[in-house]
């Protein structure tokens, strides 16, 4: 029976399949070589370690197949990992291939539909038209239904692509009214398209990782030019509104230090960038303190991306404060 990763507690005899996200060889303090993994099923990731019989061990199996493990999960840093004692190769036909994918929780088909719905609100008749058209893709919709919105940072799972994207969008019908001047057709048009090169840029059959295209040319640049496809088909589409959607699609991530191509130059712009920015960190963080070994300590890993650790605070229960108050003037 599988195992899952989120199951796992101190102390546990581990005997299950996983699969191999990373492999690298490290040195302990006295010389000695180890092998040191990133595995993976669809609830979360753990490391593993081989301590002993590297160099056989690690000719048997490769990054990104199936293997399965014997061993033990111990505590570390107060983060769980497991020490692996036998560990083989396994092949997929003997795997349930949706163990080990994370997935989103949410219903795919209702989110793509709820999706359509806001695109609906477009009036402008050639912004409608062009998002018709990715609608009408059977392709296209496919791919952006099944895909991740990141290798890990956030929504970094099948159908995260598609969650990310609704959140976003009904994060600006919520915000757009609270202000003045704003294009809400552009808007929405923008946000909906914001992070579509993504279904490109990501490979998402296995593990996820970044295709040849994604690393030469990245989801901005080719979201974009699907952008542009899609707008050559719309006949008279103004090219002032054309080059105001695609300075969304360019601006979005906000700084050229975080691969922008463009600063956000208008105030559509400038919106999509901290509402994406901010649904994108609040579910990164949010995945981070719900991993596995987080019920050990009340902080999260440390996050090479966001630099810092962070603290999950549970809220004192009615019953924990009345005990307080009764406890207090005794005490006192």
């Amino acid at each position: 029976m599988k195992t899952f990763i989120d199951e796992i507690k101190e102390n546990d005899g581990v005997d299950s399949i996983f699969l191999v996200k990373e492999k690298t060889t490290a040195i302990t303090r006295t010389g000695s070589p180890y092998l040191k993994l990133r595995l993976l099923d669809r609830s979360g990731e753990i490391e593993g370690r081989i301590w002993n019989v590297v160099e056989s061990c690690g000719e048997s199996f490769q990054k990104d197949e199936f293997v399965r493990i014997r061993g033990k999960a111990v505590s570390y840093m107060d983060h769980l990992q497991l020490n692996i004692n036998q560990i083989e190769r396994v092949d997929e036909k003997e795997i349930q291939i949706e163990d080990f994918f994370p997935t989103t929780r949410k219903n795919v088909d209702e989110m793509f539909e709820a999706l359509r719905a806001i695109s609906d609100r477009v009036s402008q008749p050639h912004l409608r038209r062009l998002l018709s058209l990715f609608w009408e893709d059977e392709a296209f919709v496919e791919r952006f239904k099944k895909a991740p919105a990141s290798k890990q940072i956030h929504h970094a799972c099948l159908g995260g692509l598609l969650e990310h994207t609704l959140s976003v969008a009904e994060l600006v019908l919520k915000v757009a009214p609270h202000y003045e001047g704003l294009n809400l057709d552009l808007l929405i048009a923008g946000t909906i398209l914001h992070d579509l090169g993504k279904i490109e840029e990501l490979s998402y059959s296995r593990s996820f990782d970044y295709t040849d295209r994604g690393k030469l040319l990245g989801h901005i640049v080719l979201g974009v030019e699907r952008v542009e496809e899609k707008i050559r088909q719309v006949s008279g589409f103004p090219q002032d509104l054309g080059t105001l959607l695609k300075h969304l699609l360019l601006s979005h991530h906000g700084q050229y230090l975080y691969g922008s191509p463009k600063k956000p130059m208008i105030l559509e712009a400038v919106m999509l960038h901290y509402l994406d920015d901010m649904d994108a960190k609040i579910n990164g963080i949010q995945t981070l303190l719900g991993g596995p070994g987080n019920h050990l300590s009340g902080w999260s890993a440390y996050h090479p991306i966001f630099e810092q650790s962070y603290y999950r605070y549970v809220p004192m229960t009615l019953e924990d404060g009345a005990e307080g108050e009764d406890a207090g003037p005794e005490n006192g």
